[in-house]
């Protein structure tokens, strides 16, 4: 059972990750975590040790409750190129943290200097590429997918669409970006790497 001082810690973290999600680093003042948690700057300072700390760990929370949400109903799903149609269709479908994906939104808030949160979204997306590059290969190995297919050039391929969508949709204010990227991804599985049955 958390302890008072871990729940606080936890709450701390779930107000701040849509703040900085949605303002940046920079733009996200102490002055609005203090007033979206109700505490004072010392008592925020009393579990971290500085801005950069709590900031870093707003990304962990905001990262794993948006990849939670995009493995939905993958588990019931048996066919590895069907679930990889899943995971993408997750990604608009349940990409509905305050302000977006947060592995874009950090990544560019990070790129002019925060080498605590650039190494965090680096490990992020590292582990989103090793988990569909695995699932692309476990489709190779089923005969579900083509096996002259390279899996790394498919995962830079989907992530790039889906993050291009979203940043699209973000700028425009409106769903197409996102919805044109799983149309063109849909058609990209089922063309270019869905195994077809050689008729005799």
């Amino acid at each position: 059972m958390a302890t008072k001082g871990e729940e606080t810690r936890q709450r701390i973290i779930e107000k701040a990750a849509p703040l900085f999600n949605q303002r940046g680093y920079e733009g996200c003042s102490m002055q609005d975590i203090m007033h979206a948690t109700g505490l004072e700057k010392g008592g925020i300072y009393r579990h971290f040790q500085s801005k950069e700390e709590l900031a870093a760990e707003a990304f962990d929370f905001a990262w794993e409750t948006t990849r939670s949400k995009r493995r939905t109903s993958l588990s019931s799903i048996a066919n590895p190129l069907d679930r990889l149609k899943q995971n993408i269709a997750n990604f608009v479908l349940h990409s509905g943290f305050p302000g977006g994906c947060p592995l874009l939104n950090t990544a560019v808030d990070s790129d002019n200097g925060n080498p605590i949160l650039r190494r965090k979204v680096r490990k992020a997306l590292a582990a989103w590429k090793e988990s569909l590059q695995a699932l692309i290969e476990e489709g190779i190995a089923a005969g579900a997918i083509r096996k002259e297919v390279d899996p790394r050039q498919v995962v830079n391929v989907v992530i790039a669409t889906l993050e291009g969508g979203m940043l699209i949709s973000r700028i425009e204010q409106t769903d197409k970006g996102l919805r044109g990227a799983l149309a063109h991804l849909n058609w990209y599985v089922e063309t270019a790497l869905r195994r077809r049955e050689i008729v005799q």
